[in-house]
C-alpha cells in the first residue's frame, strides 16, 4: 500500500515571516507545510481497529495524531469548524491513504449540541468509540490585560475547556475498560505567558482537568492522560502573533528550534496504547528541552 507522507526528515527548517488573521489558522497557507509523519515511521497495530475522535483534527497537531493513529491501525473522527473544509479533506486524504477511515464532522466546538453531536456521529458511523484526544483551541494575543474582552475570554474558555467537559461527558457512557482519553494542554500551563493570559489560563485548567478526571474515571479502567507540547510548528500561530515573531518562533527554547507536529503525535499514540496500561493522570512534555514542574 503506498502511503501519501513526507520523505523530509530535517525538522530544524527555516520559517519566513507570515501572519494569517483569523482564527483558526489554515494550514493550507503556512510556509513551509508542517512535518505531518515521518516517511520512517513504521507502524505496529498498536491501535489495531481501535476508533478515535480528535477535536480540532483537520491540522496542526489534531493532524498529525489523525495520521499517526491511522498508520496504528485506528479509525478517526475528526472535528473542525468549516472554514478548515479544505485542511480536514486533506486530513481525510492522508488517513484514507493508511487505510482507514476519517470522518468528517464539520461544525462549532462551542456549542454544546455539538459537543454531543461528535461522539454520536463518531459511534454511529463507526460503531464504536475507543480513544478521544480532547485537542480543539484558538489562542488570542494581548499585550495587556486591559486589552482583553469578555468576548475574547468566553471564545477562549468555550473552546479550549469546556469543549473538553462536555465532549467528555457524552463520550464517557461509550468508552470502556482499557479505552483512553488525551488532552492537549501546553507548556504555557506550567510557565504561563504575559501576552496569553487567557489561553495560558486554560491550559492550566487542562492540566488540572487531565488529574482529576483520571481520578474520576480510574475504576471504570479508563485512562486519562496529557501532552504538554512546546512551539510546534502549526496554523496556530501564525494566527496569534505578528509575522514578525513568527520568524523567531521557537528559537528562545534549548533546542533553538520550534518541533513538527511529527514530533508529537508519537506521545498520543504511546498514552492511547497499552504500551501506557499502567499510565494515568500523567503530562508528556514534547517541548524542545524546556525544563517545568510535571
Amino acid at each position: 500500500m503506498q502511503r501519501r507522507t513526507t520523505n523530509s526528515n530535517v525538522m530544524n527548517v527555516e520559517i519566513p515571516p507570515q501572519h494569517q488573521d483569523v482564527q483558526p489558522g489554515i494550514e493550507a497557507q503556512l510556509d513551509p507545510q508542517p512535518i505531518v509523519i515521518r516517511s520512517s515511521y513504521k507502524g505496529a497495530n498498536k491501535l489495531k481497529d481501535k476508533v478515535a475522535l480528535i477535536t480540532g483534527g483537520d491540522s496542526g497537531i489534531g493532524r498529525a495524531v489523525a495520521v499517526h493513529f491511522a498508520r496504528e491501525g485506528a479509525d478517526v473522527a475528526i472535528s473542525y469548524t468549516p472554514r478548515e473544509e479544505t485542511d480536514a479533506q486533506k486530513t481525510k486524504a492522508l488517513v484514507e491513504a493508511e487505510g482507514r477511515k476519517c470522518l468528517l464532522l464539520p461544525g462549532d466546538i462551542r456549542k454544546e449540541g455539538y459537543c454531543s453531536y461528535i461522539v454520536d456521529e463518531t459511534v454511529k458511523q463507526l460503531g464504536k468509540l475507543n480513544l478521544l484526544i480532547n485537542n480543539a483551541a484558538i489562542q488570542l494575543q494581548h499585550e495587556t490585560l486591559e486589552e482583553e474582552t469578555d468576548e475574547d475570554l468566553l471564545a477562549t474558555y468555550e473552546t479550549n475547556i469546556y469543549s473538553f467537559f462536555r465532549v467528555t461527558k457524552a463520550a464517557v457512557p461509550h468508552l470502556s475498560k482499557g479505552d483512553a482519553i488525551i488532552n492537549t494542554t501546553s507548556v504555557t500551563a506550567y510557565q504561563g505567558r504575559a501576552d496569553l493570559l487567557e489561553y495560558s489560563s486554560t491550559k492550566g485548567a487542562i492540566m488540572t482537568f487531565t488529574r482529576a478526571l483520571s481520578s474520576n474515571l480510574i475504576t471504570k479502567g479508563i485512562r486519562v492522560n496529557a501532552v504538554a507540547p512546546g512551539p510546534i510548528w502549526t496554523p496556530l500561530n501564525p494566527a496569534s502573533v505578528s509575522a514578525e515573531e513568527v520568524a523567531e518562533f521557537g528559537k528562545d527554547v534549548p533546542m533553538k528550534r520550534p518541533g513538527q507536529p511529527a514530533e508529537v503525535a508519537p506521545a498520543y499514540v504511546f498514552l492511547a496504547s497499552q504500551d501506557a496500561s499502567y499510565i494515568t493522570g500523567q503530562v508528556l512534555h514534547p517541548n524542545g528541552g524546556t525544563i517545568v514542574n510535571a
